[in-house]
């Protein structure tokens, strides 16, 4: 059995890592670590989890989690795994999923200029593997540090990706219109979040100033060999869970939906959580709900030369706690589908 440690247990991200991983065949889950609440038993917190057997939470401390996890996973803010990763490294012993901002981005130039704070050490940002598992599974199963992506960047390059080394869109046309349910914003109080609100409404935030804007630009670039630059807006709906992605890029080819339907599914024939539906299909969040999928879906408009291609994921499963657990499977060489539901939630 993989002894499993989660820290920030007391948070979203690591509440639905420990939904996911108590049913898990290959995994014991040993430690579960709060700056904030040690000692107590996590049913204190989230009482949807009495009944099962969980350790109490545990006080942060580097070397106790080096050798008492064989993985570690971080569903902490950004700013703490930059400071505890290099440590768990520094003693080994450990493997470490990172689902925070820390090790996404190659440069902390840019680190610094969308995130407002001091990057991770170069040393553990250059070892570390971007955690986009259906494009970056052989550096994944042989990492020791990951850095699980984002939820709107897994929506996004999922998508744009395949029509970017397809070379068939213009560079730097690609608009992306994002929209996420609130628990994409964690479990702390703000007035963002407040119901009051939120309900009844919708906005966009962020508007050129998102954190995951370099991160999309960057791993696109990577995997097309393409540079260019992404308009990105994000919106926040009332709603729990879900992301749906819209993306416009400009064709430079001649070529039909059909065409581009039968690229997708070629290039995901073998990826079990990416699902292309029919050409002209428009995925609901709602048909992903509680599972690791990513629904994909390509319109044409041939009157502007466009294609919009429709995504949907559930931003807690494929967009955070899924894709951690997908990235775990890989490193430790276990079925990738181990432990993960394989139907959504419906209604």
């Amino acid at each position: 059995m993989i002894r499993v440690g989660i820290v920030g247990a007391t948070g979203y991200g690591g509440a639905e890592l420990i939904r996911l991983l108590v049913g898990h065949p290959q995994v014991q889950i040993a430690n579960l670590y709060s700056s904030s609440a040690e000692g107590d038993a996590l049913e204190k917190t989230f009482p949807h989890v009495s009944g099962l057997d969980l350790p109490n939470l545990s006080p942060i401390d580097a070397k106790s989690m080096s050798e008492d996890n064989d993985v570690v996973f971080l569903a902490t803010p950004a700013g703490v795994s930059a400071g505890l990763s290099p440590q768990l490294m520094e003693l080994g012993g450990t493997k470490v999923i990172d689902l925070s901002g820390d090790f996404r981005l190659e440069s902390g130039e840019a680190y610094r200029s969308w995130y407002k704070r001091e990057p991770a050490p170069a040393e553990w940002v250059q070892k570390a593997v971007y955690g986009l598992t259906e494009w970056n599974q052989e550096q994944v199963a042989g990492a020791s540090l990951v850095a699980n992506p984002g939820c709107y960047p897994t929506a996004t390059l999922l998508t744009l990706i395949p029509m970017m080394r397809s070379g068939w869109v213009k560079p730097g046309s690609w608009i992306v219109d994002a929209k996420s349910g609130v628990s994409g914003a964690g479990r702390g109080m703000s007035l963002g979040v407040h119901y009051g609100e939120i309900n009844e409404s919708i906005h966009a935030y962020k508007v050129s100033k998102h954190q995951h804007t370099p991160e999309i630009e960057q791993e696109l670039a990577k995997q097309s060999g393409v540079e260019s630059f992404v308009q990105f807006t994000p919106h926040l709906v009332p709603m729990t869970r879900g992301i749906l992605v819209t993306a416009y890029g400009q064709l430079e080819a001649d070529v039909s939906q059909q065409q581009i339907q039968e690229m997708l599914e070629a290039t995901y024939a073998d990826k079990p959580f990416v699902r292309v539906r029919p050409a002209g299909s428009h995925p609901h969040t709602k048909e992903v709900l509680g599972s690791n999928y990513c629904d994909i879906a390509v319109h044409v408009d041939e009157r502007t030369g466009r294609v919009i291609l429709l995504s949907v994921i559930d931003n807690m499963v494929k967009g955070a706690a899924g894709q951690a657990v997908q990235n775990m499977n890989v490193m430790f060489q276990l079925p990738e589908k181990a432990g993960l539901p394989l139907v959504p939630v419906f209604p």
